[in-house]
């Protein structure tokens, strides 16, 4: 459904793309895993005809980017990252100028956005900028895909949305992925790369890597050890510093470490003489985002 060939895209002196190269089959959930910055809208922009690309070339639906993109608009969906629905027009009128745009009609399409709109309806007289963050993107969904398009793009759609609508929003992603539409999403957020059939970690607009949630993980060739103690704030300090440590980064109530050596033994000693005490080291597995740290690591 989509086929990327050596995009690049520079803005001035900044390369916000390079030499970008993927496939999407029909009915898969791909998902572009990246800081801000990183390339991801860039990217969409050009898949979805809005921008064109300094080199490669790109198909959406076996339909050019650049010599078919009137009918490109025809067949995708796209969400961006901003709110850009009209704010004045109450959630009714969005979806209603939506349907008209693309010449089809709420009640023709309503079957696929029906679970969407269902949580909409109690505020279908609202003005769409008097909504809460998780119901304007339910509804800028919802606009999105009243024309049943083929292809759906959504760059960066739970991006401050609280913790339930990002998992009702992700939940309805599963259900749309089931009626043969394909999806590719953009992120921050690395607990949502699990979500996703295949992923690709951007980072300075460059793919590090394109493969499963699994087979990312898979990816990381040594130990990983989570290490607390009661001094944080020193121990984080003390552990950047240690011979014995090769990298070491915080997350939450624990630092990530990897070590030079393959057991822990002498990192113990070696905190004990910087003072600290009730040391706890424990064996973990990697996540996403340890994954692309490493990646991106010199």
């Amino acid at each position: 459904m989509v086929s990327v060939r050596g995009i690049s895209k520079k803005y001035v002196s900044v390369e916000a793309l390079k030499d970008i190269s993927f496939e999407v089959p029909q009915g898969e959930i791909f998902g572009v895993i990246g800081p801000d910055g990183a390339g991801k809208t860039t990217l969409f922009r050009i898949l979805t005809t809005l921008m064109l690309a300094d080199s490669g070339t790109a198909t959406v639906n076996g339909l050019d980017v650049v010599k078919d993109y009137r009918e490109i608009r025809n067949h995708v969906g796209y969400m961006p990252g901003r709110f850009s629905l009209y704010r004045d027009l109450t959630v009714e009128e969005n979806l209603n100028f939506f349907a008209t745009v693309f010449h089809t009609t709420i009640e023709e399409n309503y079957d696929l956005v029906k679970d969407i709109y269902a949580q909409l309806e109690p505020f279908r007289k609202r003005r769409a900028g008097a909504l809460s963050g998780g119901m304007k993107q339910k509804l800028a969904l919802s606009c999105a895909l009243i024309h049943k398009p083929a292809t759906l793009f959504l760059d960066e759609p739970t991006t401050g949305v609280d913790p339930v609508s990002r998992k009702e929003f992700w939940g309805i992603l599963q259900n749309l992925k089931r009626q043969g539409i394909t999806i590719l999403v953009s992120t921050p957020y690395m607990d949502e790369a699990a979500l996703c059939d295949r992923m690709a970690l951007i980072c300075n607009g460059s793919f590090l890597a394109i493969d499963t949630p699994e087979g990312i993980t898979a990816r990381f060739n040594k130990p990983l050890w989570a290490v607390r103690s009661n001094r944080m704030s020193k121990l984080l300090a003390d552990l950047r510093a240690g011979d014995g440590v090769e990298s070491c980064f915080a997350f939450g109530d624990r630092h990530h470490v990897t070590l030079k050596s393959e057991e822990p033994g002498r990192l113990r000693e070696y905190l004990a003489n910087q003072g600290h005490q009730d040391v706890e080291i424990d064996r973990i597995q990697p996540g996403i985002e340890d994954c692309f740290i490493r990646l991106t690591m010199p």
